[in-house]
């Protein structure tokens, strides 16, 4: 939607999840998309938009454990984790700890490792690596999976605004949500001509884009912000990461009150 009708008065920054989480963090960036294992770490000084989310209900094919040997034989074996997504490596660790007791070996590896050259038994690998890679022996969809063991769909990112930010730049938030709001509709009305674009900008990716874009879910439901809760909760008891508390959302600024819970 930017592209089409730039917002004049919002500077948009381009960057990797973990680049966005570390500046929303700084508070160098007044609003952003964080990754889900973010919030944690930033409860207490943001808010998060109450309609918008990205997430999968089962499969979301960008998110994928794959290895030579079963999952069930993963305790003790080395795993392969690159730092491209924390969120990711959580629910791994979540998923392996909870629901099939092991404890893997995790090593360093970089964003799309090789098995035998790093001499790793299975790899978590994500975004656009996870879809262009011949799949190994054994591959997991990691949403997947955890819709299978949890009954919950998963969150991947929220969109966060910092609250000392609310009250000044209260039009300029809402102006963004309105934006955001147009390019979803975009994935309905122009959905061809948006597919054609991404597949000429990623020829490498053996998935299927448009099933890709079929499987995110954007709007943050009721269930969704549960399932969100419930991760958090999930990797809080396991020391995964810090205990979030209740979830605050702000309102549309359209509305009188600021925020609620």
């Amino acid at each position: 939607m930017f592209e089409k009708k730039p917002l004049s008065h919002v500077r948009i920054h381009q960057d990797y999840p973990s680049k966005l989480n570390k500046m929303m963090d700084k508070g160098t960036l007044h609003m952003s998309p964080i990754s889900a294992a973010a919030y944690a770490d930033l409860a207490d000084r943001i808010v998060l938009l109450s309609d918008y989310c990205i997430s999968s209900v089962g499969r979301v094919q960008s998110v994928i454990l794959t290895g030579n040997i079963p999952i069930e034989a993963l305790h003790k074996k080395k795993v392969g984790l690159s730092n491209a997504s924390h969120t990711s490596v959580v629910l791994l660790k979540i998923i392996l700890r909870k629901y099939y007791g092991i404890e893997p070996f995790f090593v360093s590896t970089a964003p799309n490792p090789s098995l035998k050259e790093q001499a790793i038994d299975a790899a978590l690998i994500i975004g656009n690596d996870a879809m262009m890679i011949e799949k190994a022996a054994y591959t997991y969809d990691l949403g997947e999976l955890w819709l299978q063991k949890t009954g919950y769909p998963m969150v991947f990112a929220v969109v966060a605004v910092q609250e000392s930010a609310i009250d000044s730049f209260s039009s300029d938030i809402y102006a963004v949500v309105d934006s955001y709001s147009q390019s979803l509709a975009y994935l309905e009305t122009e959905r061809s001509a948006l597919i054609k674009k991404a597949k000429q900008k990623y020829p490498s990716i053996k998935s299927n884009i448009d099933v890709y874009y079929q499987l995110l879910q954007y709007s943050f439901t009721p269930i969704l912000k549960e399932a969100f809760e419930f991760y958090l909760k999930s990797a809080g008891e396991l020391g995964l990461l810090k205990e979030a508390g209740k979830l605050k959302f702000t309102t549309s600024p359209k509305n009188s009150e600021k925020y609620d819970t």
